[in-house]
């Protein structure tokens, strides 16, 4: 008899068979030769899936507007361990509207920017099927029509520029281009921002008002501060989820204090049609609001007690704060193909953060296969370590309640994954992931938390820029 975790798991391997199967027989058709005389019309060629629509878009851009639209979506299937059985759809639709404003209205070194999003997950997401601490995909979100990013810039000229408006941090600071390619939310935005920052911070899908300023005093330097809104959720209930107390974008949160971050660039061969050579990043960030003690609080007679034991209080510490660093290094490089490294560690208070410290690093390498430069197989290794003190209050949580559940010390993520560049404007991406020490599901039926087993995912990938 077929159970219904069984039963999903086939319905999810016919759907990613077929899925594979139509894009080999397109890939076959959209990489066979081009005929003589095919130019840059071409299906094959074309930046775009829908071209320069009768040359629209290229009268948008002389007036200043550039639309971009994408659309990923990824099938992922547990193959052991994990939190439940069964496969995840999720999809992200992103629209992208650039404004040049000297040439649209005469603003000189003036732009604006819009990032619609539309998400949907059918359901359930990767997460759903891991239980882990961070997520398998980084375009998991709750299912809806999102603002994501609105804002407005000002170029300084050669100086750098200025950027204010709903903005996320995860579009420039904390992050590596060699680990961009990897599907795992902790490769983009990493695991103790998103674990410590107040609603997982200002990042995918939860931008927030703030004001960010770029200076390049040199060719190889930069040098980025911005300040956020503490919350990106605003007024929301502690274990509510933050996404839908500000569903669709619109909340514009002032609350929850305010969030500064800094960081330091060094590029020692620079270039403008290039960002993803060698680079060193060193940066903080700093938190203004109150954050409660993750083991301990006040008892009703002013003793001090476990969180586990319900104290009257918490014990709350003012302010928080955080340094990191990131290293992408170009280990060798020819005219087709390159070897890039990455390395990016942070740490932040263990008594009032639930990681204290962080530390992925991999490698990437581009034109592996002969032809196909644009190709780039990724591998990463990512840690966060759960803080003593969060450690502390689930230990004595487990030896209140009798529970002989493991107490999880942090969450180990492998990945590999290779990004088949088959047009321009269309990529393939198969995906493997082992994720260790997930953590604790929900109660099981004997009444006891149940351990999570080490998970593997398999995934595929596809993205389309229309």
């Amino acid at each position: 008899m077929v159970g219904p975790g069984q039963d999903r798991l086939r319905r999810v391997g016919a759907c990613a068979a077929g899925l594979m199967g139509l894009a080999a027989g397109l890939a076959a058709t959209l990489l066979a030769p081009l005929p003589a005389g095919a130019g840059e019309s071409d299906l094959r060629t074309r930046d775009t899936l829908t071209g320069d629509w009768g040359g629209a878009r290229t009268r948008l851009w002389n007036r200043g507007i550039d639309l971009r639209l994408t659309y990923t979506g990824e099938v992922f299937g547990l193959l052991s361990g994990g939190a439940t059985t069964g496969a995840s759809y999720e999809d992200l639709i992103d629209l992208e509207v650039n404004a040049d404003l000297e040439k649209l209205v005469g603003w000189k070194g003036g732009s604006a920017h819009v990032s619609l999003l539309q998400i949907d997950n059918g359901g359930r997401n990767a997460a759903d099927l891991v239980g882990s601490l961070t997520d398998p995909s980084n375009i998991d979100a709750s299912p809806t029509f999102r603002l994501f990013t609105v804002y407005l810039e000002q170029e300084l000229g050669r100086a750098g520029s200025f950027r204010a408006g709903q903005i996320a941090a995860d579009d420039e600071f904390l992050i590596s281009s060699t680990a961009a390619p990897l599907i795992a939310s902790t490769f983009g935005w990493p695991g103790i921002a998103a674990a410590d920052f107040p609603r997982g911070g200002p990042a995918y899908p939860l931008a927030t008002p703030g004001a960010r300023l770029a200076l390049t005093p040199t060719n190889e330097t930069k040098i980025m501060a911005a300040v956020f809104s503490g919350d990106p959720a605003g007024e929301c209930p502690l274990l509510q989820n933050p996404q839908s107390c500000n569903p669709h974008g619109t909340t514009f949160s002032f609350t929850g204090g305010a969030m500064f971050m800094g960081e330091l660039q060094y590029r020692p061969n620079p270039s403008q049609e290039d960002e993803t050579g060698t680079a060193y990043r060193i940066g903080g960030w700093y938190h203004t609001g109150k954050f409660a003690d993750q083991a301990i609080g006040n008892g009703n007679d002013g003793t001090i007690i476990a969180i586990a034991e319900n104290p009257a209080s918490p014990i709350e510490h003012q302010t928080n704060w955080g340094l990191y660093a990131v290293v992408d290094q170009v280990l060798w490089q020819s005219d087709t193909a390159r070897v890039m490294a990455f390395w990016r560690g942070g740490i932040a208070p263990p008594d009032r953060n639930f990681v204290s410290w962080y530390m992925d690093g991999g490698f990437g390498i581009a034109g592996l296969v002969p032809g196909r430069p644009d190709d780039v197989l990724t591998f990463g290794v990512a840690h966060s370590n759960v803080s003593r003190d969060e450690a502390a209050r689930v230990r004595s949580a487990w030896r209140l309640f009798g529970y002989p559940t493991k107490v999880r010390s942090g969450n180990i993520v492998y990945e590999l994954t290779y990004t088949a560049k088959l047009t321009p404007w269309w990529s393939l991406q198969p995906d493997l992931q082992y994720i260790s020490y997930p953590g604790v599901a929900p109660i099981g039926p004997d009444g006891l938390p149940r351990p999570v087993g080490d998970a593997l995912l398999v995934g595929l990938r596809t993205t389309v820029a229309f």
